[in-house]
């Protein structure tokens, strides 16, 4: 296994070589050179100043989204609540005609039962 310590260590020794490599071999002057990076760090500092501020931004957007979005669901869970118990107090009054149906369809049927019972004696009686 490789010990991390000297890994590191050859990771920041590599650093250090190919820095003073990039430095010696420039064919630019030192001046021109602390320009450029002057230069390109601003640009960096521009990038990341500009990359928080859209963070920020979409940040803010995400929580507006997130707080309207909550208020929605809620709002159409109450709209579901209330056609639901609406549509119970309009079904109610027909189950009962339905349940009061089915019992005298029930009531005649047993009748027709016991008619047919009655009827199939008596032939047999009469046979």
């Amino acid at each position: 296994m490789i010990n991390s310590k000297s890994l590191l260590l050859g990771i920041l020794a590599g650093g250090v070589v190919g820095a003073a490599a990039t430095l010696l071999s420039t064919p630019k002057s030192g001046r021109e050179m602390r320009a450029d990076v002057k230069q390109r760090s601003e640009d960096i500092v521009q990038t990341m100043n500009r990359l928080r501020a859209e963070g920020m931004d979409l940040k803010e957007q995400i929580t507006k989204t997130s707080k309207e979005g909550a208020a929605l669901i809620k709002e159409l869970s109450t709209d579901m609540k209330n056609s639901i118990e609406s549509w119970k107090q309009t079904v109610e009054p027909h189950q009962k005609n339905i349940q009061k149906y089915l019992t005298q369809i029930e009531s005649s049927l047993r009748e027709l039962e016991e008619k047919t019972k009655g009827e199939k004696q008596s032939e047999q009686l009469n046979a």
